[in-house]
């Protein structure tokens, strides 16, 4: 029988202060998950909308953040959503930008990553991890080469780490969203001809809610995804079919 609950289970998301880490940290509790809210920022408002749930505190910029989160409990899903974007035109873009954005959207992807995976092997427990891709892991966007060469980076990762873990019980996937109305779109939602540009291109002819990744989400960690890994899946309204 396919099932879809995350009964029993006990989920980390990252970045769930806010937009789609909220949305999903909310969908994994609707689903029966206990889920620590992590993040830089207060997770409490998120934790609050959940059942089951604790806030934790996590700064990714320093990437070794979650080194030692895994080692004295069981955490059975790994939603890796924490990201930062930095905009400016690649001729002005500076070391420290580049750098900023790497280390957190990057570097400790794949570091929380391995530590998740490290605890998971010693028990010798299944485990699922998530990551959020975007667009930009297939397409270069304009103004913000740190964040088109991390998102590029996860999907690589996503695969590597799926080619390596799928043999001893860890799935790895990513969810690519398309234009979500989040912090990180608000400065194109407010200009008008980006705006409409954006929305010319989308067949759905809408921005997307974090609510419409949560569920994506949701399916990837629960059982009835059990032989899905090395996946990075598009829920952008169909912007790269057309």
């Amino acid at each position: 029988m396919i099932s879809f609950s995350l009964e029993g289970k006990t989920a980390l998301v990252t970045g769930s202060n806010t937009g789609i880490g909220q949305a999903i940290a909310v969908a994994m509790g609707g689903a029966g998950a206990h889920v620590i809210c992590a993040g830089r920022s207060d997770c409490s408002e998120t934790a609050g909308m959940i059942d089951s749930a604790e806030t934790m505190a996590l700064d990714f910029s320093d990437p070794m953040a979650a080194k030692e989160v895994f080692a004295d409990r069981q955490i059975d899903i790994l939603i890796n959503n924490a990201g930062i974007i930095r905009r400016a035109d690649s001729v002005d873009f500076s070391e420290e930008d580049w750098d900023d954005v790497m280390d957190v959207n990057l570097k400790a992807l794949f570091f929380t990553s391995q530590a998740f995976a490290r605890a998971a092997l010693a028990r010798e427990t299944p485990g699922k991890i998530v990551s959020i891709a975007s667009l930009l892991s297939f397409q270069g966007g304009i103004r913000v080469p740190s964040y088109t060469a991390s998102k590029h980076g996860v999907a690589g990762l996503t695969k590597i780490l799926a080619n390596e873990w799928a043999g001893k019980g860890i799935t790895v996937n990513a969810i690519a969203p398309g234009y979500i109305a989040t912090n990180n779109t608000e400065a194109l939602r407010n200009d008008p001809e980006r705006n409409k540009a954006i929305l010319d291109r989308i067949p759905a002819g809408r921005w997307g809610e974090p609510d419409d990744i949560a569920g994506t989400a949701v399916f990837l960690a629960s059982p009835a995804a059990d032989y899905i890994t090395g996946a990075v899946f598009n829920v952008d309204g169909g912007w790269l079919a057309r």
